[in-house]
């Protein structure tokens, strides 16, 4: 069994399409799902949006079901089998995250590093630290959810407000 930093809780599909709204997700963006879980945030990306769509994912186990999910619902897409950590996100002009407030901590730098102008990152329940959302919003339910977008200005150095 892989260690895993974050607890794999599937993202209930009402919220994958609001996030992808949220982040304006267009035809032709390349979106990153960091910590793929069972690839439902690449199909609907795909799908819905037209996005090329790249899921990252430590597990083994959940690569190869979200492989089986593309195949059989004729998303193509890619998987990659690694720590998102070492991915190359330079490309992403969408990156998608249900992390943990202390994996973002540590995915920020890397964020603010690799991202290009205009990219833009979504997040389920767990902000950013020290960045300032573009938008938020508080997803109605049994349980509340919030889900925040944010999209890297022309300094790399800083986050828009």
């Amino acid at each position: 069994m892989v260690e895993l930093d974050v607890a794999y809780i599937r993202t209930p599909k009402h919220l994958v399409r609001q996030m992808l709204r949220l982040a304006e997700v267009r035809r032709g963006d390349v979106l990153f799902d960091l910590g793929a879980g069972d690839g439902r945030i690449l199909i609907e990306a795909a799908r819905a949006f037209g996005a090329q769509v790249t899921g990252v994912e430590i597990d083994p186990g959940r690569v190869s079901r979200i492989e089986e999910r593309l195949k059989s619902t004729g998303v193509k897409g890619k998987v990659i089998l690694a720590n998102f950590m070492d991915v190359d996100l330079s490309s992403a002009d969408v990156v998608a995250i249900y992390l943990s407030d202390s994996v973002n901590a540590k995915l920020e730098p890397k964020l603010k590093h690799e991202l290009k102008q205009g990219a833009r990152v979504v997040s389920l329940d767990y902000p950013l630290p020290g960045w300032a959302p573009e938008k938020e919003f508080v997803a109605k339910g049994v349980v509340p959810r919030k889900v925040f977008l944010y999209k890297i200005s022309k300094e790399r150095d800083t986050i828009s407000t």
